[in-house]
């Protein structure tokens, strides 16, 4: 036992250092960064059927009542170079109120799958009433830089094959340590004070975002984190897999088992890869070693040395609140108890234990909650706003 925790050790400069490698690998040429107006988008694509139109919990976050508050919000949309190609355009939203010259505190925030950075909107106006510069992006393949209802699955697929993009979190990554280059030169804002939070996928890309730049000072990632390895160990993939490719012919299957659209359709979408995935690799059936591959080569890493005990803990000493449902299917508890113990350690040693927290809502399973929001809501003032340069 001594020597498996000795192995698990993180040396965080190396592991920032690799992952970078890593990300560098399948990028087109880089480009200085570069900024150019936009214009807001009013028909935002959703790549989901139906379209949202409401959420419960993000209306629910803590928002300053300020009369006029519509002519007083600052808001600003524009496109970040990344780098070289049509997905290194990054399309931004920033929402923060007029006037006062003082630097604030900034929070990036990051969609759920087949979602956008206008799904957003509800937490960015809440956050900007309370004094802070809001911002929101489009992760790769969504939003603006999507061209239709299967252009993410369409990438997924195509990264399987070719190994040529990263479209599953890392792609994303590098356009949030590009997107720090920017929001760090920004005159309005406090460059020791930015924050990132995401729910699901955003969740995935806040937790990956801080871990490998430590410019993002605190950090929520909401109903994403989990353990990848742990998941293929223990046989969770295949278990879900195989439940899920027999009932998708019962169209009312998502409500008699409590999935919500959007976590059925990331499933589907799963299937369609890790079923092309087998039948490449000549498989009668998805089994451990067609789903390992399927992470090696569209993330490579992400279930071994970029998993959650290590990139976890290496977000230390900074804050750090991990919010998940105790019930989330996709986020098994019992496959973050090395993550959580890992990092306990790393904050411990760093005399840093109050900077980390991990909440499960008792009986939730893959959803955020306004419990969440206002969680995490708390954890940004406590470490962000209450807290200048």
């Amino acid at each position: 036992m001594e020597k498996e925790e000795a192995d698990l050790v993180v040396d965080a400069e190396k592991l920032r250092f690799e992952f970078l490698q890593v990300l560098r690998g399948r990028r087109t040429a880089e480009v200085p960064l570069n900024v150019e107006p936009a214009n807001p988008v009013k028909h935002p694509l959703f790549q989901e059927i139906p379209r949202p139109t409401f959420s419960e919990a993000m209306e629910s976050c803590p928002k300053v009542e300020i009369e006029n508050f519509k002519s007083l919000l600052k808001e600003e949309n524009l496109y970040l170079t990344t780098e070289a190609g049509e997905q290194g355009r990054l399309p931004v939203l920033i929402l923060s109120m007029k006037g006062g010259e003082e630097r604030r505190p900034a929070i990036v925030f990051l969609h759920s799958t087949h979602k956008n950075k206008e799904w957003l909107r509800p937490l960015l106006e809440s956050y900007a009433s309370r004094g802070y510069v809001a911002i929101a992006i489009d992760s790769r393949y969504h939003g603006e830089r999507a061209s239709n209802m299967t252009t993410y699955r369409d990438a997924l697929v195509s990264s399987w094959k070719n190994s040529d993009t990263m479209p599953f979190i890392f792609d994303t990554v590098w356009d949030l340590i590009k997107l720090a280059d920017y929001l760090t030169q920004r005159e309005d804002i406090d460059p020791t004070r930015i924050g990132i939070t995401g729910e699901s996928l955003g969740g995935m890309h806040a937790w990956f975002g801080a871990a490998v730049d430590t410019r993002y000072s605190v950090a929520v990632p909401i109903i994403g984190v989990q353990g990848f390895c742990w998941a293929v160990d223990h046989d969770k993939w295949q278990g879900r897999v195989d439940s899920i490719k027999p009932l998708f012919e019962v169209s009312d299957w998502h409500m008699e088992i409590g999935y919500s659209i959007e976590h059925l359709l990331l499933l589907w979408f799963t299937v369609c890869l890790v079923a092309e995935a087998r039948k490449d690799l000549g498989k009668s059936a998805i089994d451990k070693e067609v789903v390992e591959k399927v992470w090696n080569r569209i993330a490579p890493g992400l279930a071994s040395c970029f998993d959650s005990p290590y990139t976890v803990p290496a977000i230390a000493p900074r804050p750090l609140l991990i919010v998940n449902g105790a019930e989330d299917p996709r986020c098994p508890l019992a496959g973050l108890e090395v993550p959580k113990s890992r990092a306990i350690k790393a904050y411990g040693e760093a005399h840093s234990l109050d900077k980390f927290k991990l909440v499960a809502e008792p009986g939730v399973g893959h959803r955020m909650t306004s419990f969440m929001v206002k969680e995490a809501s708390d954890w940004f003032d406590k470490y962000l706003k209450q807290h200048a340069a």
